[in-house]
């Protein structure tokens, strides 16, 4: 059978083009072993035996804790720790840093047992990473091994309480002919390491590759059948990691983890507020900040625009960090709403500090940023805004409203613009910051410049 790498798509011959992905040259051939009818009712004869339909109502819950972190900002990702028996896959691009969170993770763990699994280095390499973060434990086990038969031969006998497996796609069952790394390969293998978990309760965490599209290589069905993804971000060219969780069964996947890269490993950032706004001494204009939530955190981030005559015929947009066709949304907002000819009009957009911000609050400070950059006016760098701003250009409210303002209180800011709609039970006075309400773009204009 051929089956397409990408995808998992099968095909009983070769083809250049796979018909569900749409990929070239994916296609691989593989052997498919198939059971005999005989062995096929025994098993399921056995299966009867062993195991019977339960009503849900007789079914006893036993409340199992789960295992806290010393990683602050990956115990908060999760939802609140490790749940035992759950199957975790964190997925990045290569050098990203997944292999050092993880070993910096076990090593800070005890009293716990934990059984490191490594396909791509030696015991040498993982022991010279260990030595340049300066953390000993003598509770993790390592073991270089990429046969699943040998890997589960110790892991019986060891009995540990975490299960670590770098990476799943260096990982083969001899069962199948099919070579590391392929579709099949793959997903029988994490089949194996999602039964281990469920069976013995104990937590275990795939490290996946990421192909050339940003997706977890392999199949799409080993998302479905992990309770957790983890997507490990970051540029080269910033020390900043940033941790999310694309899926979570157990906890909200609007979470956010910030690392900082140096030389003795990854820093937790507790405070990225800080981080997120540069030098504020000097006023440019084209920035402004934004008080916006990641999950239940609040942080203030820096907004850069620039407003230019177009050099060609067609206008450029361009934004980093923030959705492209909000962008626009905004820009035709401004344009029939409040008058401002910015059709003609280069306009780009930046978010400080390398993240990607999905906050609809973040839209006045982007507003606020363009029109800085088309006057030419710097806005009050103790200034910040919270807001969504609609079609009809009319400033909508915001959740979690006094969170951004205690977080803006705490970090020095003057003044935030609100929507006059948010301020329903809430008492403008009892901060120690000026709030602005506005109910149109034109308000914001006129009190900004």
């Amino acid at each position: 059978m051929y089956v397409c790498q990408n995808c998992g798509q099968t095909s009983p011959q070769w083809v250049g083009r796979c018909s569900n992905c749409g990929e070239w040259n994916t296609y691989v051939e593989e052997i498919q072993i198939k059971e005999s009818s005989a062995s096929k009712n025994k098993s399921l004869v056995q299966a009867d035996a062993i195991k019977k339909p339960t009503p849900i109502n007789e079914i006893d819950f036993e409340k199992s804790p789960r295992i806290a972190l010393p990683d602050e900002e990956l115990h908060r990702v999760l939802g609140g720790g490790l749940v035992p028996g759950s199957l975790i896959l964190l997925g990045g691009e290569p050098g990203i840093g997944k292999s050092t969170l993880l070993l910096q993770l076990v090593l800070q763990f005890n009293k716990k047992k934990v059984f490191y699994v490594s396909g791509e280095e030696s015991e040498q390499q993982i022991k010279l990473r260990a030595d340049r973060i300066g953390i000993s434990n003598e509770s993790c086990y390592l073991y270089t091994e990429t046969n699943l038969d040998n890997i589960f031969v110790h892991v019986n006998n060891l009995n540990p309480d975490v299960v670590i497996v770098d990476s799943i796609q260096t990982m083969f069952t001899p069962l199948l002919d099919a070579a590391a790394g392929s579709v099949s390969q793959i997903r029988a293998c994490a089949a194996e390491w999602l039964k281990y978990a469920k069976t013995n309760n104990v937590p275990v965490v795939l490290v996946g590759h990421i192909n050339k599209e940003g997706s977890i290589a392999g199949p799409k069905v080993l998302e479905h059948m992990v309770d957790t993804v983890l997507q490990f971000e970051g540029d080269r060219n910033h020390i900043f990691r940033i941790l999310r969780a694309v899926k979570n069964r157990f906890g909200s996947t609007h979470e956010l983890g910030i690392y900082e890269m140096q030389g003795n490993g990854l820093r937790t950032v507790s405070n990225p507020s800080e981080i997120l706004i540069s030098n504020r001494d000097r006023s440019l204009s084209g920035t402004s900040i934004a008080a916006t939530m990641e999950g239940l955190r609040p942080m203030l981030i820096e907004t850069q625009a620039l407003v230019s005559t177009a050099a060609y015929g067609t206008p450029q947009r361009s934004a980093t960090g923030f959705d492209l066709r909000r962008l626009s949304m905004l820009l035709a907002v401004l344009e029939k709403r409040c008058g401002f000819r910015l059709a003609t009009k280069d306009v780009f957009l930046n978010i400080a500090g390398g993240i990607r911000v999905d906050d609809p609050a973040i839209d006045l400070a982007v507003v606020a940023a363009i029109l800085s950059s088309n006057e030419d006016d710097a806005i009050n760098p103790n200034t910040c805004f919270a807001a969504e701003v609609g079609l009809s250009g009319e400033i909508r409210p915001v959740n979690r409203l006094e969170m951004r303002i205690r977080e803006a209180e705490k970090l020095g800011f003057e003044q935030i613009f609100v929507s006059g709609y948010n301020l329903k039970g809430l008492d403008p006075k009892s901060f120690g910051i000026e709030v602005v309400a506005v109910n149109k773009i034109e308000e914001v204009f006129r009190r900004l410049f």
